[in-house]
């Protein structure tokens, strides 16, 4: 029997099993299957076949077509220029998730280890800039920290009006003390729409925390905090490691808010002017497959170490 016919033959019942289930494992099969489409779907209309147009675009001669091949685009993105937009994007994203997860890991910890008041209200409102796009985001902190912001106008009355304040620090006009524009400022937008997601990823680890190991090392008089250091934190490794690579991922990919602060030249920015001021739509789409392949290469790597981490817990 050839190859070809022991597929068929081991093909068929397997087909029939989907279709008319007789035993729990086949069911089981056709649930597992029958929940996987979405999924399949979204991955095949959402990513390969996007990237694969991309890809295609980006090797064209044509500007207007997929005609000819060139490898012109890639070679570009090996330049000293490519290479600022990649250390911009890399390292502002490092500090900003290190300091969203900072900040996750204490909200966090005080949601879930805390009886405090109005908890529901708390959640709401920690939650409420997931909903809010970046650009929206970006004009919060033009509000708070712009020329004319209200922390501004605040921290301008502080070092010129009050009377012991001001005799202490000298005046400042609004222009030096607005940040909305610069580094700090988008440091706060970035972590203004990336501490929800990295708390409430950690909140689904503290509910697996092994509470009675932390009650015994208290009563085993443990400080606080080692008792954090030594029986809490290595429990919620995992949560921390994958809020690392979600807020991460979210960091390298933000768009709207430094598209309205510019307040430094990142991968989204470049491709933006890229695609809507010199219309170059095949280094658009090299510096995104690339930018792709990055994120899928990162998370790939971030997952494994976090099953490991699991696996050795």
């Amino acid at each position: 029997m050839s190859t070809a016919d022991r597929l068929s033959v081991d093909f068929v019942p397997l087909v029939r099993g989907l279709i008319s289930p007789t035993t729990e494992r086949q069911r089981e099969h056709r649930r597992i299957i029958g929940l996987s489409i979405p999924f399949i779907l979204l991955a095949v209309f959402g990513g390969i076949i996007p990237l694969w147009e991309m890809a295609k675009i980006s090797v064209s001669t044509s500007q207007f077509d997929t005609g000819g091949f060139t490898m012109e685009f890639y070679r570009q993105l090996l330049t000293v220029q490519f290479g600022f937009y990649v250390f911009n994007t890399l390292w502002f994203a490092t500090v900003t998730t290190i300091a969203s997860v900072g900040v996750g890991i204490a909200i966090s910890h005080a949601l879930e280890k805390y009886d405090l008041p109005y908890e529901g209200l708390l959640v709401t409102l920690i939650s409420f800039p997931i909903s809010l796009p970046g650009i929206v985001a970006a004009f919060m902190i033009i509000i708070l920290f712009g020329n004319t912001g209200l922390v501004t106008n605040f921290a301008t009355w502080l070092t010129t009006d009050a009377p012991l304040i001001g005799s202490v620090i000298p005046a400042s006009s609004a222009t030096d003390i607005a940040v909305a524009t610069g580094i700090v400022g988008l440091f706060f937008g970035y972590c203004y729409s990336m501490i929800p997601r990295a708390t409430f990823l950690l909140r689904g680890s503290y509910a697996e925390v092994n509470t009675d190991a932390e009650e015994a090392a208290r009563a085993l008089g443990a400080s606080p905090l080692a008792t954090f250091r030594y029986v809490t934190l290595p429990q919620i490794r995992p949560g921390i490691v994958g809020a690392f690579i979600l807020t991460f991922r979210t960091a390298t990919a933000i768009f709207g808010t430094v598209l309205v602060l510019k307040a430094l030249d990142v991968l989204t920015l470049r491709i933006s002017r890229l695609i809507n001021v010199s219309f170059n739509i095949q280094g658009a789409s090299a510096m995104s497959v690339v930018f792709f392949i990055f994120t899928i290469v990162f998370t790939f790597i971030g997952l494994r170490y976090t099953s490991a981490e699991v696996g050795g817990s």
